[in-house]
């Protein structure tokens, strides 16, 4: 049997379509989890999006710092995200794995999550996620590093 033919993804060399650059603003939107963390959309280019999570008592752990947790789905939203972007049109895309390295926890300020994609396949894309810190004045810290597996899916919606 022959495997089913998929479109032609993007190349992350290219200039990211306004649709799909829509596509990713909409299924961000519909991140339940993210709406409740709180986190923000920063940015979205082909293979790159960034994310926002502000320190807030809803991602703590109980020393008072961001939450493993918080860091974790940050870090899996923002890969999955850059992911998506090299996906052919009327894709999206889920996670099959992921390993993360924590490296410290911090409290205030918030997190920034840098996805990008390490390679796009047809079939699965590896991608990397730094999670950082930036305090009140700004100073930037390293807090956590993801690798992770994705796999291109149909629409389901």
């Amino acid at each position: 049997m022959k495997p089913h033919a998929l479109p032609p993804s993007p190349s992350a060399d290219a200039p990211l379509s306004e649709e799909r650059r829509q596509a990713v603003h909409a299924s961000f939107a519909r991140q339940g989890l993210m709406r409740q963390l709180g986190a923000e959309l920063l940015s979205v280019e082909a293979g790159c999006v960034e994310l926002r999570l502000p320190w807030s008592e809803r991602v703590t752990q109980q020393q008072g710092g961001f939450h493993g947790g918080a860091m974790g789905a940050l870090a899996d939203i923002a890969g999955g995200y850059a992911a998506m972007t090299l996906v052919p049109e009327g894709s999206e895309v889920t996670t099959a794995e992921y390993k993360i390295n924590f490296l410290a926890a911090h409290a205030g300020g918030e997190l920034r999550a840098r996805g990008t994609v390490v390679r796009a396949g047809r079939r699965l894309i590896v991608t990397q996620a730094e999670v950082v810190h930036l305090d009140e004045g700004g100073r930037e810290s390293p807090c956590a590093l993801m690798q992770q597996t994705i796999v291109p899916v149909a629409r389901q919606y």
